[in-house]
Order: structure tokens, then sequence, then C-alpha cells
């Protein structure tokens, strides 16, 4: 914060709104442009690298892992080392590039293999050469995802924030209005409009178009570089997170004091926390004061970081081990929601026409998600919140943890209408005689599958809203950040998980010559029976969500809970579920 104020008293013409058009726009190209090549981009791994749908659902799954998972790395990169504005230019440039190789994928025909014939059993493989082009592209583009998405936002509150002037808080308040409407508005178009032009005017066009609104979105970006606010880079709080717990691990066979004493490491000085939470006792060993002369720097600071921690840091890592347990009860809703590759394939094969003059791209129908989840969070927060806040007694309506559970169930539930919608369509392509065609189109309506769209979009904003809110509660301030960075880790690792399961499901039901259920040939194949596996696997995690709620409500007994930031209003009531 020093070095933001003395940068905006230095430069009193630069930041404020007139770089808010600059940022705002680079986001939301950045968005539309990634967006709309993987809502669709099933169809091309399918298509032109003759990949398996369960092979290229992985794949998919993978690089959305890599993306949220580089996202840390970003935000370590851009707090420690290079400042907010690089990073986001590093991404954005990474970005461009990843889209330019995939685009040139589409462009040069040696660059993909041919598209197998419609009954054609044995196909073209995808050579080495062709594979590492492509995956060359994914990987530039989950590196630029990882630098632009921690930082951009934070970037913009930079320009906004400035000491001395309280009024410019409502200034930051309008601008994250207007950046998640943005965020909003462009995912509409890429699932929409991005995804029409890949489907009416082909790959070479529909991947063109993602190239040249990353071009303007780096453009922008870099022409608002004379008015912006660099705020330089400092001490990571994710390194000092990670500076205590190497120092533990080092001082691991160190014995503890029995009782409270004063030979604690405490930097900075005026740290609010007095005494060492006796909780997870074994990371106090990371602040502890072996020998005053080795430890201690002459003005008071530690001589080295990574074996000694301040207590304070200590207390923050212990916050974030509190709450592991419920964060983990959150990747199996967002498993679910990774299996969109798997509705674009039934949509594919069924009748997708809104009015008789237009059909809805198979992959566009995900905006019913979208559009579920925007309608939602207006519903409770304008309407639901003031009645039930009456009865409630509290300010946010239903408890964090009472939503999170909401989220839970209703994912279930949309899963096991996955399944029974599947089992319709299947079942209307076999008395078709569609069973060897997976291209033909069944006598079904696709709006059969929105149902289980709105269902997705109001679980994740049940879900992911309350599990924020459950973080920021339990966090301090300083800690922010890590509130969003472990939504970020955890959509990172459900992703992951996705990807291993359905690898899993493929190879076992496949095993002794038999259709997988996640046959490309979905006719085939038994999608239902994977849909019922995700909604079995959704309960058991719901019954694993009520036990850690169990776990939170017998351990708050006073002894684990030494956050004095954590304000009565805001604590988790966890019989509410």
């Amino acid at each position: 914060m020093d070095t933001e104020t003395q940068l905006v008293e230095e430069n009193p013409r630069k930041g404020g709104l007139r770089t808010m058009p600059f940022i705002i726009v680079n986001e939301s190209f950045e968005r539309v442009a990634s967006y709309g090549l993987q809502a669709n981009l099933i169809i091309y791994l399918m298509t032109y690298y003759n990949m398996t749908a369960a092979a290229g659902t992985s794949i998919l799954g993978i690089r959305t892992a890599l993306s949220n998972g580089l996202a840390i790395v970003g935000a370590i990169i851009s707090d420690s080392y290079c400042g907010r504005f690089k990073a986001v230019a590093i991404g954005s440039i990474s970005t461009l590039i990843g889209m330019i190789i995939l685009w040139l994928t589409a462009m040069i025909p040696q660059l993909k293999s041919l598209p197998c014939p419609q009954f054609q059993h044995v196909c073209n493989g995808t050579t080495a050469f062709q594979l590492a082009v492509l995956f060359s592209s994914f990987g530039f583009m989950s590196v630029g995802a990882g630098f632009i998405r921690p930082c951009s936002i934070i970037f913009g509150v930079d320009q906004l924030e400035k000491k001395g002037k309280p009024e410019n808080k409502r200034l930051v308040d309008s601008y994250f209005n207007w950046y998640y409407a943005s965020i909003g508005v462009s995912t509409i178009l890429a699932v929409t409009t991005v995804v029409y032009i890949q489907e009416r005017y082909g790959w070479k066009v529909g991947l063109g178009i993602p190239v040249i609104l990353m071009f303007l979105s780096v453009s922008m970006f870099l022409i608002g570089s004379p008015w912006y606010i660099k705020v330089k880079a400092k001490e990571s709080l994710l390194i000092g997170l990670l500076q205590a717990v190497v120092a533990a691990f080092r001082k691991r066979n160190t014995r503890l004091p029995l009782t409270d004493c004063d030979d604690y490491y405490r930097w900075p000085l005026e740290s609010e926390v007095l005494t060492p939470s006796n909780d997870f006792r074994c990371l106090n060993r990371a602040c502890m004061i072996e020998d005053p002369q080795r430890d201690l720097n002459p003005d008071g600071s530690a001589s080295n970081p990574w074996n000694l921690s301040s207590l304070e840091q200590v207390e923050s890592l212990k916050a974030i081990v509190r709450v592991l347990p419920m964060w983990s009860t959150g990747f199996m809703i967002y498993v679910t929601m990774n299996q969109f590759s798997f509705s674009v394939l039934q949509a594919k094969t069924m009748d997708r026409h809104i009015i008789p003059q237009f059909e809805l791209p198979a992959a566009s129908f995900s905006v019913f998600l979208i559009i579920a989840l925007t309608i939602w969070i207006t519903f409770y927060d304008r309407v639901l919140v003031p009645l039930l806040s009456k009865y409630t007694g509290r300010p946010r309506g239903l408890s964090p943890v009472t939503r999170m559970g909401i989220g839970l169930l209703v994912s279930c539930t949309s899963m096991a209408l996955s399944a029974i919608t599947e089992s319709i369509r299947q079942q209307k392509a076999i008395e078709e005689g569609h069973e060897d065609d997976p291209h033909a189109l069944v006598n079904m309506s696709a709006m059969w599958l929105v149902p289980q769209y709105l269902l997705l979009g109001v679980a994740e904003a049940a879900h992911a809203v309350g599990q924020i809110e459950f973080f920021y509660s339990l966090f301090p301030k300083s800690m922010s950040s890590i509130a969003s960075a472990m939504y970020t880790i955890g959509t990172a690792v459900s992703s992951l998980v996705g990807s291993i399961l359905v690898s899993g499901v493929d190879w076992l039901t496949s095993t002794g010559g038999k259709t997988s259920w996640l046959s490309s040939n979905i006719n085939k194949g038994h999608l239902e029976y994977y849909f019922w596996l995700l909604a079995f696997l959704s309960l058991l995690n719901f019954f694993y969500f009520v036990m850690v709620c169990r776990l939170y409500e017998t351990g708050n007994d006073g002894r684990s809970s030494r956050l004095s930031h954590v304000a009565e209003d805001q604590e988790c009531d966890y019989t509410l579920i």
C-alpha cells in the first residue's frame, strides 16, 4: 500500500476511470475468445484429431485444470516479481500466441489429420508432431489464463484505490459490478455468437474470430499503458505461507514448550495475534526462535524466512488448514459441471430448432446455465434475502454453508435428470434405427436438455457464492486474495479429478471388448449410466459435506477458533442444513 500511495502521489494524472475501458475491454475480449473456443472444442478434437469422446473430454479437463492451477503461479509471480501490469500483458500475449497456433491447425492441412468417413472403423492416426502443435497451443493459452485471471481484476482496483479519497470506495464497488457484468455478457456472446460462426462458416473462420478478438484485447490493454498506475511487486502472502510450511518441516524434531512463552517470532511488531493457537501445534515450530543470534537480524527481521516464520504467518496457515475439509466438499459439484462435452454430443443428435428458421448450435446450450446463474443470483439478492433475513436474523438470508448444501443437492438432482433424459434419447435413437449412426438426428427436441442446464446454473450460483463467502468469513482481510485463490484451485482439482474419472470409466467399461459407456457413438454407449454414477457420487459427497459440518460444529469450542476478525453475524450456522 505504501508503494501504491507513493506512485499515486507522484503521478496524480494516472489511474482513475479513464483506465477502466482499456482494462474491461481487455478482459471482455479475452473471455469471448477463450470461452468461444472452449465451448465447441470437443467437436474439433473428435473431427480433426480422431479422438474419442472420452479422450477429448479428458484432455479438455486437463487443459482447464492447468489454466486454473497456473493462476496461483501467476499470482505469486505477479505479487513477488513482475507486478500486475506486466503479468496481464504477458498473459494476454501468451493467450494470443496460443490462439494463433490453434487457428493455424485449421488453416494448414498438415497440422491435423483427415476426418474419418462416417462409417469407417479404422482412421488414420494423428502424428506426434500434430499433437505437439495442438498441445503447445493449449499450453500457451493456459499460461495466459494463469497470468490474466488472478491479476486483471485487482489491476483495475489499483487504478481506483487512492489513499485519502474514501469516495473512491464507491468507484471500486461500481467497477466490480461492471467487471462481472462484462464477464457475463462476454460468456453469453462466446457460447452463442462465436459458436454459431464456427458451425455456420467452418473452423477457419470460427478459430480466426477469437484470434482477432484477442489481438484487439492485447492492443487495447497496451494502448492504455501510459495512464496506468503500476504498483511494484512486493512480498507475496502465498510465498509467506509456503515459508511457514517449510520452516515447520525443517524444525519438525524441535521440542515444543508445554505452555505459551515469549520465544515466538512476531513480525511486524504490531501483529494482533498475541499467542499461538493450540490447534495444529506442530506448525508452531515454524515461528519458534531457537537461537536469537542466529535466527534474527539486528533490525529484528528473520535472517532466514525459510527457517523462521512470523506468528501471524503461522496463524494464517492454520486458518487455511481449518477450512480444507469444507473446501474439499466442493470438488464434486465442479466435476459434474465439467461434463459439457458429453452434453454437446447429446445436443448434436437432437432437434435444436428454436423456431423453424433458426437452429441453436449444440455448444450454445450452456447459455441456459449462465442465464439460470444470473437470474438466481439476482432473485436471491433482491427478493429472497429481504424475506429470509426476517426469519433467520442474518443479513444475507441463509448462511454460506446452507447455500453450499443447497447447491450440492441441486447438482445431484441435475445429474439424475441428465441420466433420465439420456435414457429417453437413446431409446428413441434405437427405435428409429440409428444405433450404428451417431450423427443421425433423433426425433426429439434438444429443449429436453434445458432443465439440467438450468439446475446446474442454480447449483453453481448457490454453491460458489456460498463457498467464497464462507472463506471470506473465516479469513482475515489480509488473506482475502487467498479465498479467491482457493476457489480457483478447487476448480482446477475438480477438472483434474473429472479427467481421471472419465478415463477410468472409459477404460473399465471397455475391457473385454465391450462397448464403453462413454463411446463416441453415444447411441451404442451408456452415457446415462455415467450420469447416474455422477448423481450417486454427488449424493455421497453431500453426506460427506454433512459430516464435515458436524465436525466443524463439534470442534468449534473456542480452542480451534482464534481468529478475532470473524464477525458474529458472519459465523456460519452449521445446524441450518
